[in-house]
């Protein structure tokens, strides 16, 4: 993805509209020093809205689930939030925010897994035109150290 100059960030996410296959890895306990992972397929469409300032990415897990990103950019600001929402209860996670340099977007937010406080981290890297990555990660300690946790690689479909 070439970064433009004129571009004030709202076409970041350009690079994901469209059809994709995704292989996702899940670390199968969080935040206990767990190093086994759960690997599986899914699916994902994303479609632009508002000339790119909002988008909406959906994806099908293989077994069963779904979930789906709503974006929408901050044209003040420059920066994009982030929600998730899982077919497993319904509810609109607390958002993470950021925006992209070049290539990699990292975005921050707070949650709770389970009872515990953890700043949330999602790393988009895109790899080319029919490749990207992201990432998301937690930290327990304020930021001091971050665990990896789910990683979805996307490959272009249509």
């Amino acid at each position: 993805m070439a970064y433009d100059a004129h571009d004030d960030g709202r076409r970041d996410f350009h690079f994901l509209y469209g059809r994709w296959a995704v292989q996702h890895r899940r670390l199968t306990a969080r935040g206990v020093g767990c190093d086994d992972w759960h690997t599986f397929d899914g699916s994902s469409f994303t479609q632009g809205l508002m000339d790119g300032l909002c988008n909406v990415e959906e994806n099908d897990f293989e077994g069963g689930g779904q979930g789906v990103a709503f974006r929408s950019f901050d044209v003040a600001r420059q920066v994009w939030s982030i929600h998730w929402v899982s077919s497993a209860d319904g509810l609109v996670q607390p958002p993470v925010h950021g925006r992209f340099d070049g290539g990699t977007g990292l975005f921050y937010g707070q949650d709770l897994d389970g009872d515990r406080p953890v700043q949330v981290r999602y790393r988009w890297d895109v790899i080319d035109v029919s490749q990207a990555r992201w990432t998301q990660s937690f930290s327990y300690d304020d930021g001091e150290t971050w665990e990896d946790n789910w990683v979805m690689r996307f490959t272009r479909t249509a």
